[in-house]
């Protein structure tokens, strides 16, 4: 076999003895935490389960078997022969070891067996069978013995483990290093992204107490359309034509919310209105935006290098793509200085540009912004920041996960400019909580107040037509 450096004959290999009992040197239980705590706290604590006697032959084989793979492999040969044929290998050679094994598993824990040593040659080890889900959208590592998930809003604990803190921090290294960024003690904190575009961030000691810490939001390998929010009832068909009309008008649009609220996929799905013909240049600290359109240039920040320098932040991005001809600037997160050239670019000809802030409402995503643009450095007057927010942003989108873990959006807003020292703003659409109904899921109703908005001249200059029935005041349907 010419992908390995010995001889392409399978060795048996003698396996461990089955232990009788499980003795303390084999089971290698899990750290007791240090810190005593109530016994109240005891019981509500999440137990994490323990593993079997086979369970524990089963890794321990898993273990055994990958570093024999990894000995044999000729990595030569690795590099020049393409990745099915790669994989269908190595996977005849897991095969064959098996099979030395006889009489010691059956045929269904063989397939699992093959399956995880692939998943740990050429994936990502325990979380393959996680991102493999489409049902779940995060996963959060808080440690190696305790992974939860988010599965349809709901978080819980799943039966995944690693098989101790060197095993998290390898597959931690092998996400950092897809995308030439690096984490260690110098540098213990690290954002990355996977191939399907899934956001990343790890965290390690000394920062993390108990061991390395990862988290992972997951983006579909299709995005979401706006049909699609309109299904899951995330907001009425009329919400989603008044913003579609607005994109193409050139609105620039601040879409607000708080952690998982589900920002970046209304901006994603805002995002397919753009005409193709327009340029639009992205900026991410992490890449997530999955835009369609063909005139596309995409931006990411890149951290200081181990000397302290080469930092290049969002700020820097901001400034540099205005020389780029841009006809759109779409910023993944505002979250400092940056703030200020955003407001000026889209002051001076970027109209349509779009980005997201975290805040709790409208009115305090506004405050956020004041807060960003003095992060800048400049000593600016209080008048002039918001005389220059309310002139560059046309439309504010809250949104937010209610009861239950549903995403919702819950608020369309409009700036109508100045009233005296304040930013005066009305709401369009709004979505109203009426209580929680027998399955733990918020109830409510979406309602439009019959406000007719400041940007229809400006929509019906771009040759669309809202009708005024649109903005009739009355119950939506979602």
């Amino acid at each position: 076999m010419g992908l390995f450096s010995r001889g392409s004959s399978t060795t048996a290999v003698a396996p461990p003895p089955i232990p009788s009992s499980v003795t303390p040197s084999l089971a290698t239980p899990r750290p007791a935490p240090s810190i005593s705590i109530s016994t109240a706290a005891a019981e509500t604590a999440p137990q994490t389960p323990q593993l079997t006697e086979r369970q524990l032959y089963l890794q321990k084989t898993r273990v055994r078997i990958h570093q024999q793979l990894v000995e044999r492999l000729d990595m030569q040969n690795l590099r020049t022969m393409p990745q099915d044929v790669v994989r269908q290998e190595v996977r005849n050679l897991i095969r064959d070891i098996c099979q030395s094994e006889k009489n010691l598993f059956s045929s269904a824990e063989q397939e699992t067996l093959m399956d995880q040593v692939m998943d740990e040659t050429f994936g990502l080890g325990p979380l393959e069978a996680l991102l493999k889900d489409p049902a779940i959208s995060d996963i959060l590592v808080n440690r190696w013995d305790r992974v939860y998930i988010e599965r349809r809003g709901r978080i819980e604990l799943s039966d995944v483990a690693f098989r101790d803190n060197q095993h998290l921090r390898q597959i931690i290294d092998r996400i950092v290093a897809q995308v030439g960024r690096r984490i260690d003690e110098v540098s213990p904190m690290a954002d990355a992204r996977l191939p399907d575009g899934s956001r990343v961030n790890a965290i390690i000691p000394p920062l993390a107490l108990d061991g390395p810490a990862m988290s992972i939001r997951r983006f579909g390998s299709k995005p979401l359309a706006a049909e699609d929010l309109v299904r899951h009832g995330a907001c009425p068909q009329e919400v989603i034509e008044f913003l579609a009309a607005a994109v193409r008008a050139r609105c620039n649009v601040l879409i607000s919310g708080g952690t998982g609220s589900g920002k970046t996929t209304l901006l994603n799905c805002l995002s397919r209105y753009i005409p193709n013909d327009e340029r639009v240049i992205t900026i991410e600290d992490a890449a997530e935006l999955q835009l369609q359109q063909p005139h596309v240039v995409r931006l990411e920040t890149r951290p200081a290098n181990i000397e302290g320098k080469g930092e290049i932040n969002q700020r820097d991005l901001v400034k540099n793509c205005l020389r780029m001809r841009p006809d759109r600037i779409v910023i993944g997160e505002t979250r400092g200085g940056e703030a200020l050239d955003m407001l000026q670019a889209m002051n001076t000809g970027h109209e349509g540009s779009m980005t997201t802030v975290h805040a709790n409402a409208p009115r305090d995503a506004l405050s956020r912004l004041e807060i960003m643009v003095l992060m800048a450095g400049y000593d600016i007057p209080m008048r002039a920041l918001r005389t220059q927010i309310a002139s560059a942003i046309q439309i504010i989108v809250q949104v937010r996960r209610i009861t239950g873990g549903s995403r919702k959006v819950t608020s369309v807003s409009e700036i109508g400019g100045m009233e005296g020292e304040n930013i005066q703003m009305h709401e369009i659409f709004s979505f109203e909580q009426s209580g929680v109904g027998t399955d733990g899921h918020a109830e409510g109703q979406f309602v439009c107040h019959g406000i007719m908005p400041r940007c229809l001249p400006r929509i019906e200059n771009r040759g669309m037509t809202l009708g005024p029935e649109l903005f009739e005041r009355r119950i939506m349907k979602a």
